[in-house]
């Protein structure tokens, strides 16, 4: 890469980011780590077994050339996985040799102009860096440089390993120029050279547009942007770092069963699907289209942090939960279809826990996951015991009440699903061939009738107070194959509402449709809240099945296929196309941090075939092909704004004299009125950024980058809708903002209202059953079954909920999903180094984080107030999940930068 390289064995570079020189002031000592005195006498000789060619010409013209003199300081974060392994083994001898010779590092300072000569890149100045201390897990290495006036502003630094194990390093500090120390911000791993022979770089915290590079810089950065996107052959090494796409057929395990092969998501008509990292792992003999399994995904390397930072901590315990807990409760609980015989059996879930005596060999657990496993004194038992959610707490018998039933659609796990009812009579689109009669059982009779004298339907539909969550048309379609597994059931769903005067929702009706199967025509049958016992507990096994299908729906779709997965092509194209040195990069960086590990995680356990979620959720092994069918029939980018999402629904209308733009159907909705302030916040600060770097539209367009990163986004990362016509311009600073605002509010806003309540609202499951398996009594009702439900119909709802093992192990993985870690990174807490590298971006930015700490006491007030009857009230859950910061733990509330968990 380099015309020069510092010794012929050496092959061509990669590279590292490295920070604009700053004027010491507070906070600078703290990066100008040096040696203590024993360790300056230990190794003062050290560095001399390696001299640099370019270095010696350097000492030799210091009479006639001026120079400086400057130290670079190395600091290196000891981690289980990587460094402190090497101490182990015949590798720890030989890299203590290569410490004791000072050569373990070896760093080359690469200038940001060319030679005024040739037209050609400086020759970078080299020096190995020796082990100087170590301290509170990091160790500092040491160099120093002798740089020439002339050598110009210090644009990188290349750096190679030369342990025979991996380094994630933090920063790199170069102290002694005239304006004061430059720090270069690493976090990243550097592969052992034995590994990977390719040097690392780190560009400067000054961010370029591709036009603004400086010449020096101009080949680095274009070709470690080739260096990253790879030549798409082989499988990818854990070292690797390149990001490249594929399409989900990993998800299936046909080596271990026939019954355990799924389709290929993405790449076809039938079964549209966003792009997932290639993993270049061998393919199935059995099913030459599936991938081969394996118990460790890859991820570019730098998107996995495990030993680095606490923030993996929430990494960990979801590993732990799946790989320890989960074949616990499973080797315990060996019915697979018990259910729960009586109410007071739930509650003992959280009073009592669950007797795990093979959790006790996994001792650490109790410090990963202290809230679920708990030790019994003076016993040899484990306890499994889950903590009381806050629904429960608060209210233990809200759950069984409509009102909360219908709160929760405004402020509860899925406030993604309701929409304004914009035509009358409801109708399906399904192929009535194939399904039935496409009108829906859901009369003007009988709304009018549940409405009581309110108004008719004509008017409720001209004042938009009639609003619907319909799951009919994406469920139904499946509903012959999911009740052929054994344990569980399906119908084709609607939910209609109706907006009171007090501005809370009236559930009017449930609609519950089986299409003809089975030599049976198709069923339908429409529920209603109703005064006689009969009637009555029909309507509460319907809301059981209406909510097992707007959980299943939330978790495959508002959850996983809206953030998680849309947002991994985001980040693939982005490391591809951007570099490290493009604002947009550095402004969309903090957004994905860790988002590809947990996805990785996703697809090995969670979604996988009989992971947790088919295991446990409605539809079962059906469940990822419902999120491809989501998302060829719903998804499109231009809708996943938070205003153009809560338009699309018929939710809001545009309104310049409202707050926000935007006139609400629903005035109290908790979700859409704390989400507006986030998404107004959030849309200022991309403003304001984006127009420091982009003044018209000519620099946007010339933008060959961000052309490329736009493009690659629409027709690789989301292939299957390359041809859509709504993808939105990328022409002008206004397209820029609607873009990366999506993004942010998507990864951040998004995903903290689906992902922090789950324990909250789901932790007691009758509130939101994951799964309904067993059959309506009312449908084809045999006179033995129908007198066994009038007889006891608790049993019945019993029957239906989840059985013992998928509610122990939903409980565990929800309360780890809901769980921010010690150190989580909070949207607007923290100044990333490349933004405070101008006083305008900074300055920004603390403007942003200022509002994000209004809106947490708007958020309170609003939870305060009596009229607002959505969030406030006896027993109520205060709806605080869009409240920026948080604590550790469970909290409910908090908004992470990225999908971290």
């Amino acid at each position: 890469m380099f015309k020069t390289q510092v010794h012929q064995s050496h092959t061509a570079p990669t590279f590292f980011l490295l920070n604009k020189p700053c004027i010491p002031g507070p906070g600078t000592a703290s990066f100008s780590v040096r040696p203590r005195p024993e360790f300056r006498k230990k190794y003062r000789n050290v560095r001399v077994g390696y001299v640099p060619a370019n270095i010696k010409a350097v000492a030799s013209d210091t009479d006639t050339r001026k120079s400086v003199s400057v130290k670079a300081t190395v600091t290196v974060k000891l981690t289980v996985g990587g460094f402190l392994s090497s101490l182990i083994g015949l590798s720890h001898g030989l890299d203590d040799v290569s410490d004791w010779l000072g050569k373990t590092l070896l760093l080359e300072v690469v200038s940001s102009e060319v030679d005024p000569k040739t037209g050609l890149e400086k020759k970078p100045i080299g020096a190995y860096a020796h082990r100087a201390a170590e301290k509170d897990g990091e160790v500092t290495y040491e160099s120093d440089f002798v740089i020439p006036d002339d050598f110009g502003e210090i644009g990188a630094v290349l750096v190679q390993n030369e342990h025979h194990k991996e380094m994630y390093l933090r920063y790199i500090v170069l102290d002694g120029f005239p304006n004061g120390p430059i720090e270069f911000n690493c976090s990243s791993w550097v592969a052992s050279k034995f590994d990977d022979p390719q040097k690392r770089v780190f560009f400067t915290n000054k961010s370029y547009l591709p036009l603004e590079t400086p010449s020096g810089l101009k080949e680095i950065r274009e070709k470690e942007l080739v260096t990253l996107r790879g030549n798409g052959q082989g499988e990818r090494n854990s070292y690797d770092r390149i990001y490249d796409y594929d399409v989900y057929d990993d998800l299936g395990d046909p080596d271990s069963s026939p019954e355990l092969t799924r389709p290929v998501l993405g790449g076809s008509k039938q079964y549209p699907y966003p792009r997932r990292c290639r993993t270049g792992r061998p393919m199935s003999k059995i099913d030459p289209k599936a991938e081969t399994r394996s118990s460790t995904v890859y991820v570019p390397r730098d998107e996995a942090f495990s030993d680095v930072k606490e923030l993996t901590f929430s990494t960990n315990t979801l590993y732990s939960a799946l790989h320890a807990v989960v074949p616990a409760i499973e080797s315990v609980i060996t019915d697979t279809s018990l259910g729960f015989p009586l109410f007071t059996k739930i509650d003992e879930l959280y009073n009592e826990g669950i007797n795990v005596p093979n959790l006790k060999k996994h001792k650490v657990l109790q410090d990963i996951l202290p809230r679920l496993v708990r030790a019994i004194t003076n016993s040899t038992d484990s306890l499994l015991q889950f903590e009381t959610p806050q629904l429960l707490l608060r209210d233990k018998f809200s759950w069984f009440r409509d009102e909360e039933f219908s709160r929760q659609t405004l402020a509860g796990l899925n406030p993604y699903s309701i929409q304004l009812v914009k035509e009358w009579p409801l109708k399906s689109t399904l192929d009535p061939k194939i399904y039935g009669p496409p009108e829906s059982a859901i009369t003007t009779e009988i709304v009018e009738r549940e409405i009581r004298g309110f108004m008719t339907v004509d008017e409720a539909l001209k004042q938009k107070k009639l609003f619907i969550i319909d799951y009919h048309d994406i469920l139904l379609p499946y509903v012959s194959e999911v009740r052929q597994i054994k344990g569980t059931t399906l119908y084709g769903s609607r939910a209609l509402f109706f907006l009171g005067p007090d501005n809370t929702l009236k559930p009017l009706a449930i609609e519950l449709v089986r299409p003809p199967m089975g030599g049976k025509p198709q069923w339908k049958q429409v529920f209603t809240p109703s005064w006689e016992a009969t009637g009555s507990w029909l309507w509460k096994l319907a809301k059981t099945h209406f909510l097992a299908h707007d959980t299943g729906y939330h978790q495959l779709v508002s959850h996983w296929l809206r953030t998680h997965c849309v947002t991994e092509p985001y980040i693939i194209a982005t490391n591809r196309q951007l570099s490290a040195m493009h604002p947009i990069y550095r402004l969309l960086h903090p957004h994905f941090r860790y988002t590809m590990e947990i996805n990785a995680l996703a697809r090995e356990a969670l979604i996988n075939a009989d992971g947790i979620i088919e295991s446990a959720f409605t539809p079962g092994k059906y469940s990822t092909e419902i999120s491809s069918a989501a998302y060829g029939l719903q998804w499109r980018f231009d809708t996943q704004g938070l205003p153009a999402d809560l338009i699309s629904r018929g939710i809001a209308v545009e309104d310049p004299s409202s707050p926000h733009g935007l006139k609400l159907a629903i005035p109290d909705y908790p979700f859409a009125n704390d989400g507006l302030l986030l998404w107004d916040a959030i849309k200022e600060w991309v403003t304001d950024y984006v127009n420091f770097f982009y003044k018209d539209a000519s620099m946007v367009k010339s933008d060959a980058e961000l052309q490329a990163w736009w493009t690659e986004i629409r027709t690789r990362g989301h292939e299957d809708k390359k041809d859509e016509t709504w993808w939105p311009d990328l022409k002008t600073p206004q397209d820029l903002i609607g873009i990366v605002t999506t993004m942010v509010w998507v990864t951040s806003g998004h995903h903290a209202a689906v992902n922090f309540g789950q324990y909250a609202y789901a932790g007691y499951f009758p509130n939101r059953p994951t799964i309904a398996r067993t059959n309506l009594p009312s449908e084809d009702p045999t006179e033995e079954g129908w007198r066994r439900f009038l007889h006891k119909p608790e049993d019945e709802l019993l029957a239906c909920l989840p059985t013992q093992l998928q509610a122990a192990k939903v409980l565990t993985v929800l309360d780890v999903l809901s769980s921010h870690s010690p150190d989580e990174e909070y949207l607007g807490e923290h100044l990333e180094p490349a933004w405070g590298a101008d006083p305008l971006i900074k300055a920004a930015f603390e403007r942003f984080s200022g509002r994000l700490k209004e809106i947490e006491g708007i958020i309170d007030a609003r939870n305060e107030d009596k009229n607002l009857k959505n969030r406030h009230g006896a027993g109520v859950v205060p709806y605080e999940l869009l409240k920026p910061f948080s604590g550790a733990g469970v909290t409910g509330k908090g908004v992470p930068y990225s999908i971290s968990i």
